[in-house]
């Protein structure tokens, strides 16, 4: 009876052994698990659009007209509001210019986007104009990439000193628009500063984009 009980329990023992071990092992995960895991969407990640100022997005458009034709030099530029911008602070998502080419007597408009809007043009430098005629007077309205050392940022700077900031008090949610232009009677190229939209214009101030110096308001 002895070595009876003592077999008996030397089963019990092993057994006992054999589920600690099975319990103590690396679990597997499930099929179904793994399945539903590798199924899992990655959440999307939303992107941002891009601020530019005038300068920046002037050096872009440049760079691509100058591809289009070695001689092509701007001759307008300006900002554009829209619901990601309303171009306080200098800057904007969306920028157009005007390059005309003297060897070629044709132009083309180019954008510089960082825009996100469905509506808006692509990102980065794009032609946004097929070439076209342009009148021999363009000639004179054309400016040097490098004549440009005020940028818009500055020129806001200048015309929120001069009056623009008073605008500001009675509405803080006030648009400003920038226009980059060749000043034919003065000779100089200019920011105009225009706070309000299109046929609501509030206020305007005139930079010189070369010194940064405050010119006249309207």
């Amino acid at each position: 009876m002895k070595m009876k009980r003592i077999f008996v329990i030397g089963i019990v023992g092993i057994f006992a052994g054999l589920i600690i071990v099975a319990g103590c092992g690396p679990s597997t995960p499930s099929a179904t698990s793994t399945v539903t895991q590798s199924q899992t969407p990655a959440p999307e990640v939303k992107k941002e659009p891009v601020l530019y100022t005038g300068k920046s997005c002037l050096s872009q458009m440049a760079g691509l007209a100058a591809r289009w034709s070695a001689d092509a030099l701007p001759y307008h530029m300006e900002s554009e509001i829209n619901a990601e911008s309303d171009g306080h602070d200098g800057k904007a998502t969306v920028w157009t210019a005007m390059f005309a080419a003297p060897s070629r007597r044709t132009y083309r408009v180019f954008t510089c986007s960082g825009s996100r809007l469905p509506q808006a043009p692509p990102l980065g430098a794009s032609p946004s104009t097929p070439e076209t005629a342009v009148s021999p007077d363009v000639a004179k309205m054309l400016f040097q990439q490098f004549q440009l050392n005020s940028d818009s940022d500055q020129a806001y700077t200048v015309a929120q000193e001069k009056g623009g900031a008073k605008l500001m008090e009675k509405d803080a949610k006030l648009p400003v628009s920038y226009f980059l232009d060749w000043d034919l009677k003065n000779k100089q190229l200019i920011w105009v500063v225009v706070y309000g939209e299109s046929g609501k214009t509030k206020g305007k101030g005139v930079v010189d984009a070369t010194s940064g110096k405050f010119l006249r308001a309207g």
